[in-house]
């Protein structure tokens, strides 16, 4: 059984208490499904909620820290050189129609005082699925108790690749489309499953041979960051150039298949 540190025990903590109201709140969107309303405000106010619990936990464990959450943006803290990155519902339009796949994640970013940064702690929690991804710098990647390993796979033929779409008001549907005919031509399957940090836990667990995605956002992709490359993956740009942890272009992959990958994402 593996030992979290005292800090991925704050995070655990944290996310496992947001998430008991959540579960609740997923119960009732079920039933908000057939109602004239519909779900859209009930699920605004969870989301604002579960952030609002993330962020009285984590800042009563770290008073000093930043926090950068993708409802209320950028906290400044004392501690200028650590900040939570945090979503606190990744997957927001599958929770709205009562779909199972959706998850609350943290990273712990540290910047050093030459300006650079790095991911050094993350968790993200299904709820639903109870699957608590971890990992720290250096010490590896877990679910729930399981240490975890990316696919092995080298063939692209034999890959299953998942991906994020952009949803009504974003840019690059058309840049989306070439991306997925150019891979989906050479590969056994493309999923598109709507929770880009379940995506990341998913490639660090081998479930999924590898994932790309263009236009996220540091919340989407600080503690996915982490999994895959404490799982034995690599994670960059699809450009050659660029910070993954801005998630502007981003793709996670096993180190046979990352280079292939980009090649024809490039290309697209």
């Amino acid at each position: 059984m593996a030992l979290a540190s005292a800090l991925l025990q704050v995070m655990t903590d944290a996310v496992r208490k947001t998430a008991r109201p959540m579960l609740r709140d997923f119960g009732e969107v079920s039933q908000l499904q057939v109602s004239r309303k519909g779900p859209g405000d009930f699920v605004t106010a969870a989301d604002l909620k579960a952030e609002d619990t993330l962020f009285e936990l984590l800042m009563k464990a770290r008073p000093g820290y930043g926090f950068l959450g993708e409802e209320r943006g950028m906290v400044e803290g004392t501690d200028k050189s650590h900040t939570w990155i945090v979503d606190p519902i990744d997957g927001t339009t599958n929770f709205m129609h009562a779909m199972p796949h959706f998850a609350i994640t943290v990273g712990l970013e540290r910047r050093a005082p030459d300006g650079s940064s790095e991911i050094v702690a993350g968790v993200t929690y299904n709820p639903v699925m109870n699957e608590l991804f971890w990992a720290e710098k250096g010490k590896g990647c877990y679910l729930n108790d399981q240490r975890i390993r990316v696919a092995g796979r080298r063939d692209l033929s034999e890959s299953l690749i998942a991906t994020g779409l952009p949803f009504i008001g974003k840019t690059g549907h058309a840049q989306a489309i070439k991306d997925i005919h150019a891979i989906g031509q050479r590969v056994a399957g493309i999923r598109r499953l709507g929770s880009a940090a379940l995506d990341f836990a998913w490639v660090a667990a081998g479930r999924y041979d590898a994932f790309y995605e263009r236009g996220l956002k540091p919340w989407d992709v600080a503690a996915g960051i982490l999994f895959v490359t404490e799982a034995g993956g690599r994670v960059t740009t699809i450009d050659e150039d660029g910070d993954p942890k801005t998630g502007v272009s981003i793709l996670a992959a096993n180190t046979e298949l990352h280079p292939q990958l980009r090649k024809v994402l490039q290309g697209a």
